[in-house]
C-alpha cells in the first residue's frame, strides 16, 4: 500500500485529496505548513508527495528544493494556484515530478500520481546500503561492520536503514520515533537514544555521532 504525503495548508483542499486517495487505497498523511512538510518527506517514509507552493513557514520551492539537496528522491507532484509559465518552469527545474494548477479535477490527480508511482517503481532496485565500512543487505536484513556480520532486530534494522539513507544528515529524535516506530509516539519517551546505544554497542560507538541538542547523524 502506497503512502502519500500531502503539504497543504488549505483544509478543505487537504480534505478532498485525502479522502479521494483513502477511498482508491493509498494511505495518507497531512501535514499544513512547509516545516512539517519538510521534516516528514525527509523521514523516507512515503511513496510520494502532494505539494503546496504557497504554504507557511517554509513555501514549496524551498521544501522542494532542500528535500532535493539532502537527496530526497521522492516523487513530488506540486498542487498550486499558481499558474505562471515561470513558476511551472521553476518548480519543474527544482525537481518536481509534476505540476498542477487549481482548480483540478481529482481523477486528473490520481492519475498522475499512479503514473509517478509506476515509473518511481521501474527504477533499479537498490539491495544494499552502504557508507564506508559499514553495509546494510536490505533483503537478508544483515549488517556488515568491516569484516564482521551484524544480526539486528526489526527495529535495529529499520534505524540502521533510516541512517544510511541520510548519510551526514543530522536526524532528530522525533524525525527518527516517526519513521522508526510510527507517528502515535510519546515525544518524551528516551527509546531512540536507547536503540541508539544497541546499534553503537553492535556496530562500533563511532559509528553514529551525537549532535547535541540536534539528535543524531550517521558518522
Amino acid at each position: 500500500m502506497n503512502r502519500i504525503l500531502i503539504v497543504e495548508d488549505e483544509e478543505r483542499i487537504a480534505s478532498f485529496v485525502e479522502k479521494g486517495l483513502r477511498s482508491n487505497g493509498f494511505t495518507t498523511t497531512v501535514v499544513s505548513d512547509g516545516d512539517a512538510g519538510y521534516e516528514y518527506a525527509l523521514t523516507g517514509g512515503f511513496d510520494l508527495v502532494v505539494l503546496d507552493i504557497g504554504l507557511p513557514g517554509r513555501d514549496g520551492f524551498t521544501v522542494l528544493r532542500e528535500l532535493r539537496e539532502a537527496r530526497v528522491s521522492v516523487p513530488v507532484i506540486v498542487l498550486t494556484a499558481r499558474d505562471s509559465v515561470r513558476d511551472t518552469v521553476a518548480g519543474l527545474e527544482g525537481g518536481a515530478d509534476d505540476w498542477m494548477t487549481k482548480p483540478f479535477r481529482f481523477e486528473e490527480l490520481l492519475a498522475r500520481v499512479r503514473l509517478r508511482l509506476r515509473t518511481a517503481a521501474r527504477a533499479p532496485e537498490v539491495t544494499v546500503l552502504r557508507s564506508g565500512s559499514l553495509s546494510l543487505d536490505l533483503r537478508t536484513r544483515r549488517a556488515r561492520s568491516g569484516e564482521r556480520t551484524v544480526d539486528l532486530t526489526a527495529r535495529e534494522f529499520v534505524l540502521l536503514e533510516l541512517f544510511l539513507r541520510h548519510p551526514g544528515q543530522v536526524l532528530s529524535r522525533e524525525q527518527i520515533l516517526s519513521h522508526v516506530w510510527g507517528y502515535d509516539f510519546d515525544p518524551g519517551s528516551n527509546i531512540v537514544d536507547v536503540y541508539v546505544r544497541t546499534l553503537r554497542k553492535k556496530l562500533g560507538a563511532e559509528r553514529v555521532e551525537t549532535v547535541r541538542g540536534m539528535g543524531y547523524r550517521l558518522a
